[in-house]
């Protein structure tokens, strides 16, 4: 049997270790020192510990050799997969190729390698060296990208920061078209579920202008049609509430908007109107709050009626400052998506 002297400047260490460290294994270890050196037999050290004797054992060798810091070693055996050795050429594959499933990618990997591994063990390697599971998005195909990095670092940017300063108010303008139909969504059940879709067309509108900074939101809204008279409201709310400061709204190039009366008015009231770069949606931070509208109280929801439908609307947007100002706050950043040559696949 093993003789362990157990130091006396250990015991204290060894003592709240026991009980606090961070990592069940090395309280273990040192619940056995412990007992060890109340000068206990090994035998009911191991059924005080629920360990082996065999285990007691090793733990006190490891004491014995490298004292408490030896204990605190973890170094568990991790297998390699033998896939590891030809990373760099799958890496390059998928890059060039991404495949559309794990069965996909469990044959193209064998056909690389000459090695089999199951559908599982696949995606475990291929999530390790950063392959994820990711839905495709569109890019507009007259979206001009290089046109669209000018316009942020030129123009929006410059602006953006004069906010920050105090120095300006800026604004991100567009109109969402709420049709009340079914909005489908995915749902965690036992079953798959359905909900009715309404009848009729009906849609609600909502021109609105929300705060790069605060996110303060403000609306015209109708049942109708959102046109240049609509806009030209949202312009004197906007001029009334922030007379003392310059204003830029930053929006689209809808037609409604890029008029002698809009354009007229706007010199009138000192607004500044930045059109975005054509088919830059990714540009308008005020299309991840439609996004949010949606998925709050759209998604696999039924409502039996049209005003239902608009109070449900209206109830969400009203809450933009307070309700949901936290995930709002997470959401509506001043990041904007940027899309590099290597995320965009090209034709076959």
């Amino acid at each position: 049997m093993i003789q362990v002297d157990i130091c006396r400047n250990d015991v204290e260490t060894i003592k709240y270790a026991r009980n606090h460290h961070p990592h069940p294994r090395v309280q273990q270890r040192m619940d056995v020192l412990w007992l060890k050196s109340n000068n206990l037999p090994h035998k009911e050290i191991a059924q005080l510990s629920d360990v082996g004797d065999n285990t007691v054992t090793k733990y006190l060798h490891m004491y014995k050799e490298g004292g408490i810091e030896k204990l605190k070693e973890l170094n568990f055996y991790k297998p390699q997969s033998e896939l590891v050795q030809y990373t760099s050429s799958i890496e390059k594959y998928f890059k060039d190729n991404p495949p559309a499933s794990i069965k996909e990618a469990a044959s193209k990997v064998e056909q690389l390698t000459g090695i089999k591994r199951s559908e599982t063990q696949v995606r475990r390697f291929l999530a390790s060296i950063g392959i994820k599971r990711h839905k495709v998005g569109t890019i507009p195909a007259k979206a001009d990208l290089d046109e669209q990095r000018k316009f942020k670092n030129e123009k929006l940017q410059p602006r953006l920061e004069e906010a920050k300063a105090g120095k300006r108010k800026v604004f991100f303008v567009d109109a969402a078209h709420f049709v009340l139909s079914a909005f489908l969504g995915y749902l965690w059940s036992f079953s798959r579920i359905f909900i009715k879709a309404p009848a009729g067309r009906k849609r609600f509108n909502v021109l609105g202008a929300i705060d790069a900074l605060t996110h303060e939101l403000i609306t015209v809204t109708n049942d109708t049609y959102i046109n240049a008279h609509s806009f030209c409201q949202l312009l004197w709310i906007i001029s009334h509430r922030y007379c003392d400061v310059p204003i830029t709204l930053v929006l689209d190039n809808a037609r409604y908007q890029k008029c002698a009366l809009v354009f007229t008015l706007a010199e009138f009231l000192n607004i500044e109107l930045l059109y975005l770069p054509a088919y830059s949606p990714n540009l308008n931070l005020i299309e991840r709050l439609w996004k949010f509208v949606k998925k709050k109280c759209l998604y696999s929801k039924y409502y039996d009626n049209f005003d239902e439908f608009k109070r449900s609307i209206t109830d969400c947007l009203s809450k933009t400052h307070t309700d949901h100002k936290k995930e709002l706050d997470t959401l509506l950043t001043l990041k904007f998506q940027r899309f590099k040559e290597s995320q965009i696949k090209q034709s076959i």
